[in-house]
């Protein structure tokens, strides 16, 4: 039997959690030429965001996206919203989930990103 790697793992996790309290999946892994939006939700129309990243040690958590990143992920949501015009106008939210991974155990950390340039 084929095992999933880790970021996926943690995408799956994740997305559960979230779908646990409501949010329903709109994308995973959507791309476009800019970047990858790693989970796309909504719920009372409301899009939220989620760049999950899988990691040993926690402690570099938020920092993992770095202003480079957040250039490309707010260009990936404008090209999402493109596509999506029903969806444009919707509150946005966008969060890193950082979910440990072996050795490091828990539940996922969660933090806010409220600007993307």
């Amino acid at each position: 039997m084929k095992t999933s790697p880790p970021g996926a793992q943690a995408e799956t996790l994740v997305s559960s959690l979230l779908q646990q309290q409501g949010w329903q999946l709109l994308d995973r892994n959507w791309s476009c030429r800019w970047g990858e939006l790693d989970l796309v939700l909504h719920k009372n129309m409301q899009l939220l965001v989620v760049e999950v990243k899988g990691r040993r040690s926690l402690a570099l958590g938020p920092w993992s996206v770095n202003p480079t990143k957040r250039r490309r992920l707010g260009r990936a949501i404008s090209c999402w919203r493109a596509e999506h015009p029903m969806q444009a106008d919707w509150l946005l939210q966008v969060a890193v989930a950082v979910v440990p991974l072996p050795p490091a155990q828990g539940a996922p950390h969660w933090y806010r990103l409220d600007r993307l340039c």
